[in-house]
């Protein structure tokens, strides 16, 4: 049997560090082992782009995304989806990456850890210009992709809201047709691809956003509207699921309803969305 529906899935953190949009380690190995104790395909973007031409995934198929780019997502995440052969999409803010020799993994019995900040302190650091000690290196970015186990696409370059900053709608675009440009030349020079699939910060577009993010190339945009998207979906609107810090229970009875696109609707209208 094929795929109704691709589930979404939407992770910030991994870490021991408690704070907002974190999944602990425990609670992402539990969620990990449960997909692939049950057989479940983790779909590339590559996937995502054929389930909307019309060609099949299996029946238990989901996505995996990661927004930002945290150093926990190497530190914890990455092992996790090694051992278990699975696959995620990190969406990178690229002006936040820096260089650098790739950081020990504590669960490979390195030494030398990296601290890990809660979500509060990382988001502090970036914006004292300490980006470093809260977001991965392109050490670690080509560590994770040369593993199979992430790919990378645009979560803009500066992860700047222009619609708030900007006098008007014409220096918006402009501004935010700049930030895609440098963050899809960035991936081009670092990883030798021409990404054509881009995460709104925050969440937010507008239509103004959707035309200038189509002009500079990117063809599937991603927000954190709530749902599962069906093989009829919009690129342009592509739903996501906020992955909670809790255990195998709550994510199995998650997956299996946004597996489904009758119950998925039936769940939004219940929760007015």
């Amino acid at each position: 049997m094929t795929a109704s529906a691709l589930p979404i899935l939407m992770y910030h953190h991994v870490s021991p560090a408690p704070g907002l949009v974190t999944v602990t380690p425990k609670n992402f190995v539990a969620q990990m082992a449960w997909l692939a104790a049950n057989d479940y395909h983790t779909a590339s973007c590559a996937d995502l782009e054929g389930f909307l031409q019309g060609r099949p995934l299996p029946q238990r198929t989901v996505m995996i995304t990661f927004d930002d780019g945290y150093l926990d997502n190497y530190v914890h995440a990455f092992p996790i989806l090694r051992q278990y052969g699975l696959h995620a999409v990190i969406f990178a803010v690229t002006d936040w990456i820096g260089d650098g020799a790739a950081r020990p993994h504590p669960v490979a019995g390195e030494s030398g850890a990296p601290l890990l900040l809660n979500h509060n302190a990382c988001t502090e650091r970036i914006r004292e210009g300490r980006a470093d000690e809260a977001i991965v290196r392109w050490s670690e970015v080509e560590c994770m992709r040369a593993a199979g186990s992430f790919e990378f696409q645009s979560h803009t370059a500066s992860h700047t809201r222009w619609d708030k900053i900007s006098g008007n709608a014409a220096e918006k675009s402009t501004a935010l047709g700049r930030d895609l440009e440098r963050s899809r030349e960035t991936l081009r020079q670092r990883l030798g691809m021409l990404g054509t699939h881009l995460c709104w910060p925050q969440g937010y577009f507008d239509a103004d956003y959707l035309s200038v993010a189509r002009d500079q190339g990117f063809t599937h945009l991603y927000t954190t509207t709530p749902g599962s998207l069906r093989p009829d979906g919009d690129a342009n609107k592509l739903p996501r699921i906020v992955v909670k810090d809790k255990g195998a229970a709550w994510f199995s009875s998650r997956i299996h309803l946004y597996s489904s696109p009758f119950l998925a609707r039936w769940y939004g209208r219940l929760k007015g969305i």
